[in-house]
């Protein structure tokens, strides 16, 4: 079947779309991914009691009057997203980077609200299933899409440049993450700067840090239009950090006015996220007032960046993800901090490869200096490399959660990081 013809199928007689039987709703149309673990062919037939309206499969075996054979399931949702966000006639910016991509995601998203009927990423659908499925379940009346593009290995954000097809994009940051796919620090600034890439054939614009050598520099090399955070409309914008007892405080400097704002967001680190929503903002026509407005009362969410009082601690929720570059900001911001006594607990950071040993080392060195009440470390990497600091450390959340019994934390300022992996979410019930 033909993708357009598909297509008719999904905008005429499905309500959506699906790659799960489980959670299938009436009327959807249901992919039958597949991966090493599954076959979702063997899904089909479970989808269509259900009431999905067809299922897409690309094994034979499993066909019926109301599947859709195909030759490769994964190509076929890809290629429908990529024909679906044509029909829409919407601009796109895609977001990549290291560090900070949902942030700025959602800082952005809500300021381009403000002018632009706007569809974003939810969560962290950011890969070759999350981004079509993004895309799939946009609006055909919508006008912005904010698209955020991960990945974990060279070529994967070239993939999704070309179902997304973005008019903007922002690198955040490069630094040290997922180094088992990358291989090295150049590995990840040559596979993020496939957007730039992509961008420069489409001759679209990259919105970039100039204060960052790296993206300058690929800037200058790869793209035909970009426009600097420092001067997003021809006049100096300078977002700067205030001094802040707990979230980040900034001021604003533009157009011989300067502004104070008060964020929700945890750490200085996340001035970059600010600075780079506020400079599109004002390059795509949202007013200085509204940008500052979504700003200020923007809520962080999902364990990233996030305060949480209990009755006994403050907690630095930012256990959704972890790498060497993000724990090293986390770890200077959370050392700022005026507190009393202070404890921190870190899990691994996972798929750094053969640079795991070093890359844990390190940050055992940098939180030497905290002079924290409780180091508390969990994962096998962390252990190793704890091994006679006298930091307490644990081979998994579980056996952290019966010290946390025993020996239960009150009266502290807490930072909770780790990568996804280690489920540092489930210690917060005992914090």
């Amino acid at each position: 079947m033909k993708t357009e013809d598909l297509y008719r199928i999904f905008t005429e007689e499905s309500t959506g779309v699906s790659t799960d039987s489980r959670t299938i709703k009436k009327g959807q149309l249901f992919f039958a991914l597949w991966g090493q673990n599954f076959n979702g062919n063997k899904y089909a037939g479970e989808a269509i009691e259900k009431g999905a309206s067809y299922a897409v499969i690309d094994d034979p075996a499993f066909e019926t009057d109301r599947t859709i054979l195909v030759d490769d399931t994964l190509l076929e949702l890809m290629g429908l997203a990529t024909h679906h966000r044509k029909m829409t006639n919407a601009k796109v910016l895609a977001i990549t980077g290291t560090n900070g991509k949902t942030t700025t995601k959602e800082l952005i998203s809500s300021i381009m609200s403000k002018k632009f009927k706007v569809h974003h990423t939810k969560g962290n659908l950011n890969n070759e299933i999350g981004l079509p499925m993004t895309i799939l379940s946009a609006p055909r009346d919508v006008e912005m899409m904010i698209l955020e593009l991960g990945a974990n290995h060279l070529g994967e954000i070239r993939t999704l440049c070309n179902i997304a097809r973005p008019d903007y994009g922002i690198i955040t940051n490069i630094g040290n993450a997922h180094l088992e796919g990358f291989g090295s620090f150049e590995g990840v600034l040559k596979a993020k700067s496939e957007l730039y890439e992509y961008l420069r054939k489409a001759n679209g614009i990259a919105i970039y840090n100039d204060k960052n050598p790296y993206l300058t520099e690929k800037v200058f090399r790869l793209i035909n239009r970009g426009v600097p955070y420092s001067n997003p409309t021809g006049v100096e914008l300078i977002v700067e950090a205030l001094p802040s007892e707990m979230n980040l405080a900034v001021r604003v400097k533009y157009q011989h006015k300067t502004h104070e704002i008060q964020t929700a967001i945890f750490g200085s680190y996340n001035l970059e996220n600010v600075t780079a929503a506020i400079a599109t903002g004002l390059f795509l026509g949202v007013s200085m007032e509204d940008i500052l407005e979504e700003v200020a009362k923007y809520q962080p969410g999902n364990n990233r960046s996030q305060i949480k009082t209990t009755p006994d601690n403050a907690i630095v929720c930012d256990s959704y993800n972890a790498n060497p570059t993000s724990m090293a900001l986390a770890l200077k911001s959370f050392s700022e901090l005026k507190a009393g006594k202070k404890a921190v607990i870190l899990g691994d950071m996972l798929e750094l490869g053969e640079k795991s040993e070093e890359e844990h080392l390190k940050l055992i060195e940098q939180i030497k200096p905290l002079k924290a009440e409780k180091v508390l470390l969990v994962g096998s990497n962390f252990k190793k490399a704890a091994s006679g600091t006298g930091f307490l450390s644990f081979s998994d959340v579980n056996e952290l959660r019966n010290y946390l019994r025993k020996a239960p934390i009150k009266g502290t300022f807490i930072l909770v990081k780790g990568s996804r992996g280690m489920t540092l979410e489930k210690v917060y019930d005992l914090l």
